[in-house]
């Protein structure tokens, strides 16, 4: 085994397998951009009401996942949890505490869309540290 080959093992060994792009699955809670669907920041999550736009892509996308930001009290989200059951879509809470992110919320695919426009760009996005999509 060569110098630079047993290096890479144990640095593998040592802190996992290397992640591609990790500041940006940083960002979509463990995802990647070409596969955002739909993505809320933590303010739009805490909206008392649910978004529209986020139950019509759940209901067209039955195969999508729905990741939360456990960042984010329970009750703040359980409505997106209830609308994702209902149609059998599944969904994580994604608790990372090395990470913060704007987002709360992200129905992703499981293969890349490179979908253009992927956030409900209202009031309350145009005051989050994204402000554009």
């Amino acid at each position: 085994m060569s110098d630079q080959s047993m290096d890479q093992y144990l640095q593998q060994g040592m802190y996992g397998p290397r992640e591609t792009k990790p500041d940006e699955r940083r960002l979509f809670l463990g995802s990647l951009r070409e596969r955002v669907i739909i993505a809320l920041t933590k303010g739009q999550v805490l909206r008392p009401l649910v978004y529209s736009e986020v139950i019509k892509a759940v209901e067209s996308h039955p195969n999508a996942k729905l990741l939360l930001n456990g960042e984010i009290e329970y009750s703040r989200y359980s409505a997106y949890i209830k609308e994702a059951n209902k149609r059998g879509v599944s969904f994580s809470i994604v608790s990372d505490q090395q990470t913060d992110t704007p987002l709360g919320l992200v129905l992703v695919a499981n293969d890349a869309l490179e979908k253009e426009s992927i956030y409900i760009q209202d009031d309350i996005f145009k005051r989050s540290a994204l402000k554009k999509g």
